[in-house]
């Protein structure tokens, strides 16, 4: 007899509609799984059939083939036990169900039946409301995040019997709900505010300007002076997550398996901090089959790479085509995938391997070679994709002992909102939202110089042999800072601002 179940398997972040078919056929003993299975979809033949006899049901002993389509893609995980499971019930006629065409199964079994959480249970669930069917069936640990997607019924099972009853009873058992509250976007909680950050105002000045254009920044100044600091507080000043935003990022935490049993909707943007030993894949993602990096979970946030020098310089120079581009592309022999980058970068570095070079305190120890080697870890292409470079000097003893609380994040956030808004209504219909992401066509039609402002810009590309690259920076910058004045067009002092952002790099590695 021959059963077919509807399921999903991921594709990078997206899922494919997958048709488990079940026959059982008279001859010797086997149990046989087709369509490009991994080790551990294999494997599901062992966890399948304890599940199955543990759950009060009998196990056939006969010829069982299950065949997976599309058979040219590869399967992975162990999302496919249950569908397995209940088309091998199905088959040998141990359950009757009605309209099982309407229901996609995804779910890993344990030895004793029990249904357990699996990764990338929000994409099933988009792929399923895509693909017509009427409910998803999914591990207890995965119903809140499923649920998130509308007008689709998402329910749960704790055991594949529990799964069994379930559907012959025709789905009559109310699906899962999530709160509104729970999907709120525009109140995320963070646990830092900038308020509690003395000091460094001109730096508190360029993340401003940073989160009001998506710009790049790079921070430089000796150990102790506020640099990760400020980093962390970055995320509190940028804009709330539109509902897509959210999606995109939810679906890529779901499936790296970071989504918490109680999270329905992320909602708070990306901070991701990987240490300086990570992988070239690990940083931009990677595998057999890939799977998302660090740029890529820090999609709609912040990627903040502390100690940049430290990092190999070929996991710095793969970073150039997502800051770029605002994707990552991997190819494989098999296949080749896109994941969405569209983040900010914050680096921080000390001047020299000591971290005081420059210092007006304590003496730099290291020679000239030991500094320029230091320095030249970082290439020109990848500092051209940083917009902002910006001193982090050490903090005086009265800035230390001052008693006067900061501008909170909250007043830096609403200044960051409405120079988003006035971005977002001359972006319109354009295909992008905000200045750092202007392509030379736009520069052209939005940034726009006066003469007196033309002069500035051509004596500051003579005076620091700024490139191509640098020169579209800087009016990428100026025009955020007049958004940020809320001026229409690009002053003198926008652009005197501007390239005060580009004059470090000049006088640190030129």
């Amino acid at each position: 007899m021959l059963a077919r179940i509807n399921s999903a398997t991921l594709l990078g972040i997206d899922a494919v509609a997958l048709q488990i078919e079940v026959d059982i056929a008279r001859g010797l003993r086997s149990f046989t799984i087709v369509g490009l299975p991994d080790v551990a979809v294999r494997e599901s033949r062992e966890r399948v059939e304890s599940a199955i006899r543990n759950s009060g049901f009998d196990f056939p002993i006969e010829r069982i083939t299950v065949n997976m389509a599309p058979a040219d893609i590869p399967k992975r995980g162990p999302s496919f036990d249950l569908p397995i499971a209940l088309g091998i019930l199905v088959a040998t006629g141990q359950v009757s169900i009605e309209n099982l065409d309407e229901v996609v199964l995804v779910g890993e079994l344990s030895l004793d039946g029990r249904i357990r959480r699996i990764s990338g249970a929000l994409p099933a669930a988009l792929g399923a409301k895509e693909w017509g069917a009427r409910a998803l069936i999914v591990a207890p640990d995965n119903g809140r995040e499923a649920a998130v997607v509308e007008d689709l019924e998402v329910y749960t099972a704790e055991t594949l019997y529990d799964c069994v009853s379930l559907l012959e009873q025709g789905l009559l058992e109310e699906p899962v709900h999530v709160d509104p509250a729970d999907l709120a976007l525009d109140t995320p909680l963070y646990s830092v505010d900038f308020g509690d950050v003395k000091g460094q105002e001109h730096v508190k000045r360029a993340l401003e300007v940073a989160a009001a254009g998506g710009h790049n920044l790079i921070m430089v100044g000796p150990p102790g002076s506020g640099k990760t600091m400020l980093a962390r507080r970055l995320p509190t000043i940028l804009p709330p997550m539109s509902r897509g935003e959210a999606l995109e990022v939810t679906k890529l935490y779901s499936v790296s398996g970071l989504v918490g049993r109680d999270t329905a909707l992320i909602t708070t943007r990306p901070f991701r901090h990987p240490h300086h030993t990570v992988s070239t894949a690990g940083l931009v993602g990677g595998g057999s089959i890939p799977q998302p990096g660090e740029v890529s979970l820090a999609h709609h946030g912040v990627l903040f790479l502390d100690e940049l020098p430290e990092f190999s310089r070929s996991a710095l120079e793969v970073m150039r085509q997502p800051l770029e581009d605002g994707h990552v592309t991997i190819a494989r022999a098999q296949l080749t995938l896109t994941f969405p980058a569209q983040l900010q970068l914050v680096a921080a570095m000390n001047p020299c391997p000591c971290g005081y070079f420059g210092d007006q305190v304590k003496p730099c120890s290291c020679t000239t070679a030991a500094v320029q080697r230091y320095r030249n870890q970082i290439s020109g292409p990848l500092l051209d994709r940083i917009d902002i470079h910006i001193e982090v000097p050490r903090l005086t003893p009265d800035e230390l002992l001052s008693k006067q609380v900061g501008e909170p994040s909250a007043a830096i956030r609403s200044r960051v909102i409405a120079a988003r808004e006035r971005q977002s209504a001359r972006f319109a219909g354009k295909g992008f939202f905000c200045n750092a992401q202007m392509g030379s066509r736009a520069l052209r039609e939005f940034c726009g110089l006066d003469g007196e402002a033309e002069a500035l810009l051509r004596a500051a590309i003579d005076q620091f042999a700024l490139s191509a690259r640098a020169h579209d920076r800087i009016l990428k910058l100026a025009r955020t800072i007049a958004d940020l004045d809320g001026s229409e067009g690009i002053g003198v002092p926008h652009l005197a601002e501007a390239v005060q952002y580009r004059s470090l790099d000049r006088r640190l590695w030129g």
